[in-house]
């Protein structure tokens, strides 16, 4: 029988699917999407749920992942047989699933699902007596599941590579959060074509990989974390430095700078000027790499941690954009030195209110230089600031909008 290539294929893939599966790295995409985890409810007695999900294998054997779920009906603010659309919420180092960062979303209108990717699980959900859910994840003791998968250390992020992937950290986390996001899903109260997933620090490392490994996504905000981790002043630098002839894999599997390329995801990078985490080289290095749809948010000394980390109402502002038909944050074009003037056009749902020049002379660690501010001008869409002085060496554009909600332009940086 004369078959066409496309006949072929089609043949092909129906009698050896294994040849067409969507492998990326040491992540098998077409079983961690297709497959609906195995979960258990362990409470369904308040506001916010507790559950555990089916992770990959570690040390040979099962795991389980806890996490906590919430919506406008768990909490007791929409009927049954409403929709909303998803999102996952990913911890950094030192968290856990934050019971108070799923209730923040679920009052957002969104179904909301945090997990522990510490193989632990935080202790129970309290509520003050307006009833907001109390620090669960800075309080109390955590404790380590029968069946948790590998902690979350520098020896299972870094050293573990090679060989086996099963007892590497970043295998583990970007699987459970996919899987995570499969479950999140099946829920029959979730819209399934509108979700979105944002993480903190390490978290949000993790959600640079997920974003470009998971496609159904609508919308992916990293806060503080990126990649080219192995590079400038990086903190994790070290780490991965040490790890000799085996650091090249680390970078092509677990570097999220290797995996960007292929993000799809419309995505919104988060950060400080003076992060000591995720550096402002390491970060424009990843949010340039990204081909698709991008923006930005970078904050003149924004403090690194959970609650600082969820707090700009840009976060909710975005996803609300790509989940909810919510107004869009405006956009900034790359600027433009013409003369002795920077310029930058905006598009703009919403009128703007301010426009600053933000720059620094220092020299040193970028992590310790200061900042200084230069008022910009607008006269409609068209943004015009005096020209950086000679010896600014790093600086952006910043624009406000009427809901102050702040955009900015890639950081301009030379050496």
């Amino acid at each position: 029988m004369k078959f066409t290539p496309l006949a072929a294929v089609i043949t092909l893939s129906a009698f050896c699917p294994s040849l067409f599966a969507e492998k990326v790295g040491p992540w098998d995409l077409d079983a961690l999407k297709a497959n609906v985890p195995t979960m258990k409810w362990l409470r369904q007695d308040q506001p916010i749920y507790s559950l555990t999900y089916s992770g990959e294998k570690y040390q040979g054997h099962n795991t389980e992942v806890f996490a906590f779920y919430a919506s406008p009906i768990t909490l007791g603010e929409a009927k049954a047989g409403t929709k909303f659309p998803g999102v996952v919420l990913i911890h950094g180092g030192g968290g856990t699933a934050f019971a108070e960062w799923v209730q923040l979303w679920a009052k957002r209108g969104y179904a909301a699902i945090a997990m522990d990717l510490n193989g632990s699980r935080p202790p129970e959900v309290e509520f003050d007596t307006k009833g907001i859910a109390i620090g669960n994840g800075h309080r109390g003791t955590r404790t380590r599941l029968t069946n948790g998968g590998p902690p979350h250390g520098a020896p299972e992020k870094f050293d573990s590579i090679g060989g086996d992937t099963s007892d590497d950290w970043p295998f583990h986390a970007a699987a459970s959060v996919i899987r995570a996001h499969t479950l999140l899903r099946s829920f029959t109260e979730v819209d399934a074509d509108h979700t979105a997933v944002t993480g903190i620090s390490w978290g949000g490392y993790t959600t640079c990989l997920v974003a470009s490994l998971d496609d159904r996504f609508k919308a992916a905000v990293p806060i503080y974390g990126c990649g080219f981790l192995h590079e400038g002043e990086s903190v994790q630098k070290p780490s991965i430095d040490k790890l000799g002839d085996r650091k090249a894999v680390w970078v092509k599997e677990y570097d999220p700078g290797s995996l960007l390329p292929r993000c799809r995801v419309p995505i919104m990078f988060v950060n400080g000027t003076n992060d000591i985490h995720y550096v402002l080289d390491s970060y424009m290095k990843s949010y340039a790499v990204v081909p698709g749809e991008k923006h930005i948010r970078i904050q003149v000394n924004m403090p690194h941690g959970h609650p600082p980390g969820w707090a700009p109402q840009e976060i909710g502002l975005f996803i609300d954009s790509k989940c909810r038909a919510g107004k869009a944050l405006p956009v900034l074009s790359k600027p433009v030195i013409e003369g002795d003037e920077v310029r930058v056009s905006a598009q703009s749902e919403t009128a703007l209110k301010k426009a600053e020049l933000h720059y620094t002379t220092d020299s040193g660690l970028r992590s310790k230089r200061t900042w200084k501010i230069l008022p910009a001008s607008m006269a409609g869409s068209v943004i015009t600031a005096a020209k950086p002085p000679a010896e600014a060496n790093t600086w952006f554009i910043a624009v406000t909008d009427e809901r102050d909600a702040m955009v900015s332009t890639p950081v301009t940086l030379t050496p």
